[in-house]
């Protein structure tokens, strides 16, 4: 059957193909002087596996036609676009986060991205093998990602809101379990004060802060005499505050300062350098509580400070203040709380 003039054309081409027809629309001639003729100037729409498929894929271009440039783009390129704008909006944390969940989709990086499929997107979901959390920030990724490629005529159809998560929430390969500490598994702790590692999970306990926090403080943001300690870098906007150092642990906070003088930082390995998370877990706190038959990670001191601070009836404004809890405050206690030092250090020394 003979297309319509200006319609396009689905052409088979020659030799052995996985997809041997090629869909292509004319957009203009010029002048071949080789030829001495006007020759037809075409856009490859795409290329197909039979005739019909090919013929529905001509069709659905008329239908909505698509940047035939953009239409080429893979995975990897659509990324890239995206991320130039994005990451300049965003924090480092998030930037780091997005980059782990893109490096995990690296077998997607080199398809075009027009001709995902959901089962391109629910096998990195399926075989990836990360735990739940991880998952849901891959998913976000792939809503990111589509909805940049629909406003920038990409792609048609979004795959990614249709990517199921949920059937791996109880099945976390990597699960741990965040309880707070109990009250024999603190005294437990206080015992071994005298090891500087094991005073570094008692001044987790009694000041709140996320590892990622803690890891990177440096002594330019300690302040000893005023017993507190700066945060300038966090998750999110609300942890960027200053943390009271609890009187009991005060004398740790001394020890670590003073033990290495060329060392920016207040926590530091043996030879002076800065920690990174996996070094200290691995090397450090996960050693240190299986030697006490405790099963506990960093998140859980947090947890526990927290829980603490509650219990001792502490002011719960306060304990978003010392916290830095994400979201947590509300416009009124933004505006019109400010605590001055002493109170958070009365606070954190009740527990």
């Amino acid at each position: 059957m003979k297309l319509p003039n200006g319609y396009g054309s689905v052409v088979k081409l020659s030799g052995k193909r996985r997809k041997p027809y090629i869909v292509r629309k004319t957009v203009g001639w010029h002048y071949d002087k080789e030829k001495d003729k006007q020759v037809q100037d075409f856009i490859i729409v795409g290329y197909a596996v039979t005739r019909a498929e090919g013929l529905q894929m001509l069709a659905d271009y008329n239908n909505n036609p698509f940047d035939s440039r953009a239409a080429k783009m893979t995975f990897a390129e659509v990324y890239e676009e995206w991320s130039k704008r994005k990451y300049s909006t965003i924090s480092n944390s998030n930037v780091k986060g997005y980059t782990a969940s893109y490096n995990s989709c690296s077998s997607l990086h080199k398809k075009v991205f027009k001709d995902l499929k959901l089962v391109d997107l629910q096998t990195i979901i399926d075989t990836c093998g990360k735990n739940y959390p991880t998952l849901r920030k891959i998913k976000v990724l792939f809503n990111q990602l589509y909805d940049y490629a629909l406003k920038n005529d990409i792609c048609n159809k979004d795959y990614s809101s249709f990517v199921d998560i949920i059937q791996y929430k109880e099945r976390n390969p990597n699960k741990y379990d965040r309880n707070k500490f109990s009250k024999d598994e603190i005294t437990t702790i206080w015992t071994m004060k005298d090891d500087k590692y094991y005073q570094i999970i008692l001044m987790l306990l009694y000041n709140g802060v996320r590892i990622s926090e803690f890891l990177d403080l440096k002594k330019e943001n300690v302040h000893l005499d005023e017993q507190y300690f700066d945060v300038i870098s966090s998750k999110t906007e609300n942890g960027i505050r200053k943390v009271p150092i609890a009187d009991k642990v005060l004398p740790f906070y001394k020890n670590w300062y003073n033990s290495h003088p060329t060392c920016a930082y207040l926590l530091h390995t043996e030879d002076g350098k800065h920690f990174q998370y996996r070094n200290y877990y691995d090397s450090y706190f996960k050693p240190l509580v299986e030697q006490l038959n405790i099963n506990r990670t960093p998140h859980c001191c947090r947890h526990t400070c927290i829980s603490m601070l509650a219990e001792a009836n502490v002011n719960q404004t306060i304990i978003k203040k010392i916290v830095g809890h994400s979201g947590a405050m509300t416009l009124t206690e933004k505006v019109y709380t400010h605590f001055d030092i002493k109170e958070l250090i009365d606070a954190i020394n009740k527990i």
